[in-house]
């Protein structure tokens, strides 16, 4: 097959394109510059996609001996990832910008690209399966190391997009297998940091970032009977969940700390309460994709039993779902997703994405709309 490595300048895709070349496969490697600030450097294991991640992606292809290319995605990037993040948050919703990524970038604007040039599929070295069932169709499983899994992030992926999608690290049993096949291979990048954070914000400060970007107002950090118990300087900085940077002037009646529980952007009020009441119960989402062909249930909106997820590192838990109409902000009728989950999930913030998943396999994903708690709501 003609293949597209899409190179980050980091071990695994440099790994996952070797392993494709020696597949037999006719390789091109391609670096996404995402950012128009050349000065911009990684810091540690902080960020990607900089000068640094190019210049060593670059010496990748040198060594496997395969073309190399830099392909300008940054208006792209600005437009469907960073605007995407800001929005939300400016919304009062806690987006996930790596899901926006593989989403709106790596498989729909690269995928698309290659496509148009005549590739047959993109190779990425993440950490997940695709498998073909008994007619063929392509579904999304975890990696062998679960450890290293990122299925949740690729939840997004489609049916057509699964299926111009090559994982060659699908089966590796460890990152530390995969460091050591680069190091035999005389790849440069073989004990290069991972990169984790949020790539944009390379010093890893979000609330700063945010503040330059939103337009940060006072007002009312209340509990969760509605009394005022303190002053935020603007409700988009926080999140769900958080605990630290409060700053309450009036101590809770039990004398144990409060955790952040919802944000209303347009009230701009942050709700404030003991951590029992972050467990939630039931999850609604908006903008279901299906990775690869949906089950039965899907069509005829019956409930089915899964695992939900709600972070990529998080554990999954047992959940039954269903699929039921609902309107969209121009009053469209779409898909949503109503996940009941049998243990509850601390944390969880509209804006987030839900990935379900029945055994290995991924099922799809929503964007979170609404989380509830049942003891909350008895209040």
């Amino acid at each position: 097959m003609r293949v597209l490595a899409a190179m980050s300048g980091g071990v695994d895709s440099a790994v996952a394109a070797a392993r494709a070349v020696e597949a037999g496969h006719d390789v091109v490697g391609v670096h996404l510059a995402l950012s128009r600030m050349p000065g911009t450097l990684r810091t540690g294991s902080r960020g990607c996609c900089t000068i640094e991640d190019s210049r060593d992606a670059w010496r990748a292809c040198d060594v496997l001996g395969i073309p190399y290319y830099v392909w300008d995605f940054s208006e792209r990037f600005k437009e469907d990832v960073v605007q995407d993040f800001i929005d939300e948050y400016a919304a009062g919703r806690t987006p996930n910008p790596c899901m926006r990524c593989n989403e709106r970038i790596k498989f729909a604007a690269l995928l698309e690209k290659a496509l148009a040039l005549g590739f047959d599929a993109v190779c990425t070295g993440h950490y997940a399966k695709v498998i073909n069932d008994a007619d063929g169709n392509p579904e999304l499983h975890r990696a062998a190391d679960w450890a290293k899994d990122q299925s949740y992030v690729l939840g997004v992926l489609t049916h057509e997009q699964l299926k111009h999608s090559m994982f060659p690290l699908a089966d590796t049993p460890s990152k530390a297998e995969v460091r050591a096949e680069a190091e035999r291979r005389g790849l440069s990048v073989a004990n290069k940091p991972d990169s984790h954070d949020i790539c944009f914000i390379s010093d890893g400060d979000t609330r700063g970032w945010l503040a330059e970007k939103i337009e940060m107002t006072t007002g009312d950090i209340v509990d969760e009977t509605g009394a005022k118990v303190g002053e935020h300087p603007g409700a988009n900085a926080f999140t769900v969940g958080q605990r630290r940077g409060l700053k309450l002037g009036t101590p809770a009646a039990d004398g144990k700390p409060r955790f952040v529980l919802e944000i209303r952007p347009k009230e701009n009020k942050v709700v404030v309460g003991p951590e029992a009441l972050l467990a939630i119960d039931e999850i609604r989402g908006i903008k279901v994709s299906w990775a690869g062909l949906p089950i039965a249930e899907v069509g005829t909106g019956a409930e089915f039993d899964c695992h939900a997820q709600v972070r990529a590192h998080g554990d999954p838990v047992p959940a039954s779902a269903r699929v039921e109409a609902v309107l969209d902000d121009s009053g469209v009728e779409r898909e949503g997703l109503v996940v009941t989950l049998n243990e509850p999930l601390r944390g969880v913030a509209p804006g987030q994405t839900v990935v379900l998943y029945q055994g290995t396999r991924v099922l799809g994903q929503a964007t979170i709309d609404a989380a509830r708690s049942l003891q909350r709501a008895a209040l």
